[in-house]
């Protein structure tokens, strides 16, 4: 027999057991928006990589075609290396990439090269009188006693007569800011390019680019001070000792700049 006045009544979630369900939601969904946001972050990482790669090449074929290195772009000149026909650069190492001059596609409005969060690529060239492989002083043909005319690499007519032994004077690479001077690492320890090693440098400010000059990124800093004397490591948070690190960097060393112009036949 059926019991007479049973009802069945269907049960509900309690609020507890919905706090608990919507806290499980939004930490999968939290999780997931982490994980897109870094997938993002190391795509733009290696697209920006990408773009400093190609500038590069394209600063080497540049040189192959004019037998020079190119001067870096200034502030007014619309993305074309300043002055235009090389010589002695307005500036060698608080310029930018001359976009329009080597053929460099991504660019901003008024012709800057940019990186995938839209910052102007910088560039250095090395504008020192350089050094000889074999005497402290000059690097003219051996037994050659003449100073060498300058300016060396961007200069087409200079880098044939003073030739290949002429080296690099100025551009250095430290690991750190600290203890850094215009012209030193302020040790071997914190060394990574010597002065006679590089050519070009071509760099990027890294998302933070687009901000205000952080005032505690000592070693971001130390890149956008107008000299020779740039800093290179891997990317480090706001919490490090030296401040947050983005910068992306690539070079162009002498020997791969003279083994191109030799194979071109712009030297010796």
């Amino acid at each position: 027999m059926r019991a007479l006045g049973r009802t069945t009544r269907a049960r509900g979630f309690t609020l507890v057991e919905l706090a608990l369900v919507f806290a499980i939601v939004a930490l999968l969904m939290a999780s997931l928006m982490y994980t897109l946001s870094a997938q993002v972050e190391a795509r733009n990482f290696e697209d920006t990589r990408r773009r400093l790669e190609q500038a590069r090449e394209l600063i080497l074929a540049f040189a192959i075609v004019n037998g020079r290195l190119p001067c870096p772009a200034t502030a007014t000149s619309s993305g074309l290396e300043d002055p235009s026909g090389g010589g002695t650069c307005t500036t060698g190492f608080a310029g930018w990439l001359p976009a329009r001059t080597i053929g460099f596609q991504q660019t901003d409005s008024s012709g800057y090269a940019v990186d995938v969060w839209g910052n102007r690529i910088r560039y250095a060239v090395s504008i020192a009188t350089p050094l000889n492989t074999q005497s402290p002083r000059v690097c003219r043909p051996v037994l050659d006693t003449t100073l060498p005319v300058t300016p060396h690499f961007t200069n087409k007519d200079n880098l044939r007569a003073n030739g290949i032994d002429c080296q690099p004077n100025d551009l250095l690479v430290c690991k750190l800011a600290t203890g850094v001077s215009a012209t030193d690492c302020g040790g071997a320890a914190n060394q990574i390019a010597a002065q006679n090693l590089i050519v070009a440098i071509v760099f990027s400010t890294g998302k933070n680019g687009s901000q205000a000059p952080c005032a505690t990124c000592v070693d971001e800093l130390a890149n956008l001070d107008g000299n020779a004397t740039f800093v290179w490591h891997v990317p480090a948070p706001s919490t490090a000792a030296t401040g947050e690190f983005d910068d992306q960097f690539t070079w162009i060393t002498v020997g791969e700049l003279y083994g191109k112009l030799i194979a071109a036949g712009q030297l010796p």
